[in-house]
């Protein structure tokens, strides 16, 4: 199924924002803010897992991504796609039939039975392996997927998120640290300038999420939030 068609970054982004805003993916709420599982209060919450139930969406994004993955990677630098639980594991089937190749996933920890499996599927010694996530924050969670997938005897270079926060600079060490180019589609600056666009909120609320994008780890405290990220 593969196909070589190429848009600029920049029209990617902006579509892919366009298309969250259209099935309601993206909530703004800044008077009464959302608190993550890190402990962070924020203004903003997407959820990229809606992405799955709207089929010409989906297609168009596994075209951003394989051309994404193709222009800045390379066109035969993987032999697998892995997704991590959950969220991962569709878009890894998607991305995996799109680039015409296998697929794994993994489990946030061993099963806990059986053969006490983390990863699920043909994982060869020295596979190079390319991890895909909805969206990534800080690149915790897709870290964790990736030491699994390298314990196992895959080599991961490469990670791909659909949707990437860009607000943290925790994730930037992250990945340099790692070993990990992080390659996406959109940021919460593309999401933000289409709902200014389209005004889709007041200026008041697209203030206060612009201020927290800016300084999101003060905004949080300033809540009583978490200032600080886990490493």
């Amino acid at each position: 199924m593969t196909r070589a068609s190429f848009s600029e970054p920049a029209v990617m982004a902006d579509l892919m924002a366009r298309m969250l805003w259209e099935i309601q993916a993206v909530h703004f709420s800044p008077d009464e803010p959302y608190k993550l599982s890190s402990g962070l209060v924020s203004p903003v919450y997407i959820d990229c897992r809606r992405l799955i139930s709207f089929p010409r969406i989906r297609a168009t994004l596994m075209d951003f991504a394989a051309a994404k993955i193709m222009s800045e990677a390379g066109f035969e630098q993987f032999d697998c796609v892995a997704g991590g639980e959950t969220a991962g594991i569709p878009f890894a089937a998607f991305l995996a039939d799109r680039l015409d190749l296998p697929m794994i996933y993994c489990r946030k920890k061993p099963k806990g039975y059986g053969k006490n499996a983390q990863i699920e599927g043909d994982l060869p010694e020295g596979a190079r392996v390319l991890v895909i996530e909805d969206l990534t924050t800080a690149g915790g969670s897709m870290f964790n997927f990736i030491h699994a997938i390298r314990d196992a005897g895959g080599v991961v270079k490469h990670g791909m998120a659909l949707f990437y926060y860009d607000i943290f600079s925790q994730a930037v060490q992250r990945f340099e640290n790692g070993g990990v180019e992080l390659h996406y589609i959109a940021t919460w600056q593309n999401v933000l300038s289409v709902a200014r666009e389209k005004k889709l909120f007041d200026e008041r609320a697209l203030d206060s999420v612009a201020d927290f994008l800016d300084q999101p780890m003060a905004w949080s405290k300033a809540r009583g939030g978490v200032d600080t990220l886990p490493v």
